[in-house]
């Protein structure tokens, strides 16, 4: 029995937007260059060390692809100027928001909840957080949303998980001092203090979708390379000349080098600068500057922990090259 013409017609227009594609081509779109890969890019101070009252995106979108701005496909990265006396206004269709101060001091309001802050607090917003942003002095803001990945799915954030939360500059640096008199961080890959809260025991993230790791780079420190499917936007808090970061696709097989990265790009830090440590790619910190230095990395591992995907790995050199191990001591 022949199907009448308007099925048939309709039918048609369902079957418009269907593809097939062979598996063998399509399977891993990241590596025949089908998806773009993530750039490391780096973006430095002075974008927010002069200039009007202004929220500046680090935007990555026309690299990657996708709508922006975006720095990485799930998180967006901004630096925000606020003069003497001023005030902004931020807001973003975003699960979790997270501001951490650069410099100056000032207060925020969201709905009724007042913020006081000054340089080195970071403090996190929830959904549907409209701020108002007011600076006794110069001050400048890196603020972090998920605002990339919620326009990808085509969603709106509508529920807040977790309330707003300071982490002030006192409370983070007793919390690293702490590790660092530890006996057991003397052999440690990375000293570091992950900002949690309380909401999410199972991720120990400080949102459900953002990590936000707070780490010392000591005097001397050639830390072993590691490497995650989290996508990393650091924010280098302070350091001197001397101290950088290397990040590449291979370490050296040759056990003179003692597995370091093969051929890495290198990222020299600079104060309030921000780099991008794409995801799958060996990174490893160094300081030769001889004072030490601290560093702000921002991650969307709270929702790879979540999903199982983070897969950290840290490598350790041997005698015949290095080796691969899951653990981060």
């Amino acid at each position: 029995m022949m199907q009448p013409a308007h099925e048939h017609s309709h039918a048609q227009r369902l079957a418009e937007s269907a593809r097939f594609h062979d598996y063998r081509y399509a399977s891993n779109p990241v590596a025949d260059g089908s998806v773009g890969a993530i750039p490391a890019v780096q973006w430095e101070a002075d974008l927010h060390e002069q200039g009007i009252t202004r929220t500046l995106p680090l935007d990555n979108s026309g690299l990657l692809g996708c709508a922006g701005p975006a720095t990485s496909p799930g998180l967006c990265a901004n630096f925000v100027h606020i003069r003497p006396s001023e005030a902004i206004i931020t807001e973003a269709n975003a699960t979790s928001q997270l501001f951490f101060v650069m410099r100056g001091s000032g207060t925020t309001c969201v709905a009724n909840t007042q913020i006081p802050w000054q340089a080195g607090d970071l403090f996190t917003l929830p959904a549907q957080s409209r701020a108002t942003h007011v600076a006794v002095d110069d001050a400048a803001i890196y603020w972090v949303h998920d605002e990339p990945l919620l326009r990808y799915l085509g969603v709106e954030a509508t529920r807040q998980q977790f309330a707003p939360t300071l982490y002030s500059r006192a409370a983070i640096l007793e919390a690293l001092a702490a590790i660092v008199h530890d006996p057991k961080s003397a052999t440690a890959n990375r000293i570091s203090v992950l900002l949690g809260n309380r909401l999410f025991p199972q991720t120990m993230t400080i949102t459900h979708v953002i990590w936000a790791m707070f780490g010392l780079l000591p005097v001397g420190a050639n830390q072993a390379p590691h490497r995650h499917q989290s996508v990393a936007v650091d924010l280098v808090v302070d350091a001197k000349p001397g101290c950088y970061t290397l990040v590449g696709k291979s370490l050296d097989p040759d056990p003179k080098h003692g597995g370091r990265i093969k051929d890495g790009k290198r990222f020299d830090w600079k104060p309030h600068s921000v780099f991008v440590t794409p995801p799958g790619l060996w990174h490893s910190h160094h300081n030769e500057s001889g004072h030490p230095a601290h560093i702000l990395p921002i991650q969307d591992a709270g929702l790879h922990t979540f999903l199982r995907t983070l897969n950290i790995l840290f490598s350790r050199a041997t005698a015949g090259g290095s080796e691969v191990v899951e653990s981060a001591g």
